[in-house]
């Protein structure tokens, strides 16, 4: 049986100074929180045996430390297989009217946003997206025709094409 008392004796006295050191080892917080805590875990699913270590504080110092870089290698290892997976694709400039129109979702209510995108991009009926969504069919059409003014009122407020002069803002 585990002896919860040391354990939390030993991880009150040391679990923020572990967590300070390792802060400054591997320089992000948030990073040295998750390690930390991987650390203390794995302290304690092995408490009968560390608890007899001459220093179980540097044991959970090392681990934590080792667990950051882990994430790191992970997430250096994702980065470069993602960059090997690319490298081949050509990928199509966004067009600015693209932008635009993405632009103009985001300022639209999101019940409007969705049965836009769901009737004009992903090209589903007033019935499949009552079907898919549940919303009345009623509904959807007052929601598409209240997000195409929103939408329009938008688009025709920016200027979505480059003429060369400046905008002014009124």
């Amino acid at each position: 049986m585990r002896d919860t008392e040391d354990f939390d004796a030993f991880y009150a006295t040391s679990s923020r100074r572990v967590l300070a050191q390792i802060t400054m080892m591997v320089g992000s917080r948030a990073e040295a929180e998750d390690a930390v805590s991987e650390a203390y875990l794995r302290a304690w699913n092995r408490w009968s045996k560390i608890s007899d270590y001459e220093n179980p504080e540097a044991w959970v110092r090392q681990v934590a430390y080792r667990q950051a870089v882990s994430t790191w290698r992970k997430a250096v290892n994702r980065l470069n297989a993602h960059r090997r997976d690319t490298t081949d694709q050509r990928v199509d400039a966004v067009s600015p009217d693209h932008v635009a129109i993405v632009a103009a979702l985001r300022e639209i209510p999101a019940d409007q946003r969705r049965v836009i995108v769901l009737h004009h991009i992903a090209g589903l009926s007033v019935a499949e997206i009552h079907r898919e969504t549940g919303i009345p069919a009623g509904t959807v059409t007052t929601w598409l025709a209240r997000g195409r003014r929103a939408l329009a009122a938008h688009l025709t407020e920016s200027d979505t094409l480059d003429t060369g002069r400046e905008r002014r803002d009124v």
